[in-house]
């Protein structure tokens, strides 16, 4: 995937979904099987990446928050 083709979180998981349903059923193409499992292992580990990446933001943010709460008691 190249930056400019990386789908935002909601898409990959969309994506995943309709994976999932066509793994799901009954007239599964077997010669794209190994693509789409493939394509689903892709999508999960962007998914992982970014939720880890917000994880990381939002404890930066809050830590921040509590830092100038502390200043602030300081005072």
């Amino acid at each position: 995937m190249t930056e400019s083709t990386v789908p935002g979180y909601a898409d990959a998981l969309r994506e995943l979904d309709g994976i999932l349903r066509e793994l799901e059923g009954s007239d599964v193409d077997v010669d794209r099987l190994a693509e789409r499992v493939a394509r689903a292992s892709e999508l999960i580990t962007l998914c992982r990446d970014k939720i880890s990446t917000a994880d990381l933001q939002i404890r930066q943010v809050t830590a921040d928050l509590d830092a100038a709460a502390d200043l602030d008691d300081d005072s």
